[in-house]
C-alpha cells in the first residue's frame, strides 16, 4: 500500500464530542500505522454558524488528545475552486437548476409515497425551457442546483463493510448548491479530496448512501474516488443514541472533569472492535494494534462508566513527575510525591485529589458513633508520641487492641472514621503520617 492520505473534516459549529473524535482517531491511527498523512480540514462553508472560537476549540481538543495533523486548511478560503468545479459540471450538463420550493418538494415526496413509489426527485426541472426559467426567476424564485446522476450501479469495496453497491437510479439527484448560492457539503468535499490527493475516506456509516453520488462527482471532475471505510455509529450503554448527551460528552467537558486523554483514546479505539477494551499507555500502542478488519458491524457501545474505569487505571499508574504540575493547579499542598503515592489509588479523576487534600490537611468532621466515644478517647491517649511513621498505625492499633479488647472492623473502622471522616480511603498506615500527630490528636479529641 502506498502511504495513505486521510482527512478529518469537522465543522466549527460546535465542540468536538466522542462521535467526532472516534472518526478522527480511526483516521489518525490508520494513517500513522502506514506512515501516511493526517489532514485537518475545517469545513466552514456555513459562514453564519461557523466561528473562530469553535475552530480554535477543535484544534485544542485534537492537540489535547495527541492527534496532531500534518496539514490543515479551511474551506472558506476555497470558494473560487468550488465555483470553478460547479461551472465545469454545468458545462457538462451534469449540474442543472431547479425551482421547486421546499413545500412543493415535500408534496411531491408525499404523493410518491402514497402511490407506493420511492420518493425520488422526478427531474421535472430538466423539462423547463429558458422561457420557463426566466418566468420563474421573474417571480422571485432562485434555483437550487442538482447533480444529474447516471442511473448506473456504483460499487466499491468498503474497508469495514465489505463489497458495497448503490443503484443511483434509486436516488434523488443530490442538491449541491442552495437557493442562496451556498454550497452543501458534497461538492466542496469532493473538490478538496481531489486536490489534497486523499486516498481513503473514513467516516460514519450514516454517509454510506451519499457515497454513490460522491463517487460519480469524483469521476465527473476527473478525479479518482478514494477507498472508503464506513464505521458503525456510537450508541450509549443503554443501546440508545448519544445525540441528547453529546454536550456532556464533548472533549472540553471531559477535559474539565479531569479525564485523561489516553482514557478517551483507549476507549474510542477499542469499542466496537474484536480487541479487549483496556487502558493503553500510548497512542503508539494503539497505532500498532489498529486494523480495519477488527471493526465489527454492530454499533459501538460507549459507556461512561467504562471510560471512568479506564481513566482510573491510567491515573493509578501515573508517576508523580507526570502529574505534579496538575496537582499543584488543584492545590499546592497536593504537589507532594508521598501524598500522590498514598492517594492516587483512591482517585478515578485527578481533580478528586482535592478531597484528599482536605482529608489530610483540612478540617475534618469526625464520624464517631455514640457507642464509640469512650473507645476513641482511650485510643487518643495511646497515640504514639513524636513523629508518626509508616509503622505507627500498626503499633497504635496493637496498643488500642490490647487496652480495649477490640479487633477487626470494630477496632479499625472507628479509628478511620474519627481521623478521616470517611469509611473508605487509602491504607491508614500510609495516611496517618501525612495527617501528622497534631492533626490526628485534634480529630480524636474533637
Amino acid at each position: 500500500m502506498t502511504a495513505p492520505i486521510v482527512r478529518f473534516a469537522p465543522s466549527p459549529t460546535g465542540r468536538l464530542h466522542v462521535g467526532n473524535v472516534r472518526t478522527a482517531l480511526i483516521n489518525w491511527l490508520f494513517a500513522k500505522g502506514q506512515q501516511g498523512k493526517f489532514i485537518l480540514r475545517i469545513d466552514d462553508t456555513d459562514t453564519e454558524r461557523s466561528t473562530q472560537e469553535y475552530e480554535d476549540g477543535i484544534r485544542t481538543d485534537l492537540a489535547w488528545l495527541g492527534l496532531t495533523w500534518d496539514d490543515s486548511f479551511s474551506q472558506s478560503d476555497r470558494f473560487a475552486e468550488y465555483d470553478a468545479a460547479a461551472d465545469k459540471l454545468r458545462e457538462m450538463g451534469l449540474l442543472y437548476p431547479c425551482y421547486e420550493t421546499a413545500d412543493e418538494l415535500d408534496r411531491k415526496r408525499k404523493i410518491a409515497l402514497s402511490r407506493g413509489r420511492p420518493p425520488v426527485y422526478d427531474r421535472a426541472a430538466l423539462a423547463l425551457s429558458d422561457d420557463d426559467k426566466a418566468k420563474l426567476e421573474a417571480e422571485g424564485r432562485s434555483p437550487h442546483w442538482r447533480f444529474k446522476l447516471s442511473g448506473e450501479r456504483i460499487e466499491w469495496n468498503d474497508l469495514v463493510r465489505g463489497p458495497q453497491s448503490i443503484d443511483t437510479s434509486s436516488l434523488s439527484d443530490p442538491i449541491l448548491i442552495r437557493e442562496d448560492g451556498s454550497y452543501l457539503y458534497t461538492l466542496p468535499s469532493v473538490v478538496d479530496d481531489i486536490e489534497a490527493k486523499i486516498t481513503h475516506v473514513v467516516r460514519g456509516e450514516d454517509h454510506v448512501t451519499n457515497s454513490g453520488a460522491q463517487i460519480e462527482i469524483f469521476k465527473a471532475l476527473g478525479g479518482t474516488a478514494p477507498d472508503m471505510a464506513h464505521t458503525p455509529l456510537l450508541i450509549g450503554a443503554d443501546g440508545q443514541g448519544l445525540s441528547k448527551r453529546l454536550g456532556s460528552l464533548s472533549m472540553g467537558e471531559l477535559r474539565a472533569q479531569g479525564y485523561e486523554p489516553m482514557a478517551v483514546c483507549s476507549l474510542l479505539a477499542k469499542i466496537g472492535t474484536s480487541d479487549n477494551v483496556e487502558a493503553r499507555e500510548s497512542l503508539d500502542q494503539l497505532v500498532a494494534e489498529f486494523d480495519f478488519g477488527k471493526i465489527g458491524r454492530a454499533p459501538a457501545r460507549f459507556d461512561e462508566a467504562e471510560l471512568l474505569s479506564l481513566n482510573a487505571a491510567i491515573l493509578h499508574g501515573l508517576p508523580f513527575e507526570a502529574v505534579k504540575d496538575r496537582l499543584a493547579a488543584v492545590d499546592p499542598r497536593a504537589a507532594d510525591e508521598t501524598f500522590w503515592s498514598v492517594v492516587r489509588e483512591n482517585c478515578s479523576l485527578l481533580p478528586e485529589v482535592a478531597g484528599w487534600v482536605e482529608t489530610v490537611f483540612g478540617d475534618v468532621t469526625s464520624l464517631v458513633d455514640a457507642e464509640d466515644k469512650d473507645f476513641i478517647a482511650t485510643a487518643a491517649k495511646l497515640l504514639p508520641e513524636g513523629e508518626l511513621t509508616g509503622d505507627s498505625w500498626s503499633a497504635w492499633a496493637n496498643a488500642v487492641k490490647a487496652e480495649t479488647g477490640r479487633k477487626g472492623r470494630g477496632l479499625f473502622m472507628p479509628l478511620r472514621k474519627a481521623l478521616t471522616g470517611q469509611e473508605h480511603g487509602p491504607d491508614m498506615s500510609a495516611l496517618l503520617p501525612l495527617i501528622g500527630r497534631e492533626r490526628a490528636m485534634a480529630r480524636l479529641q474533637s
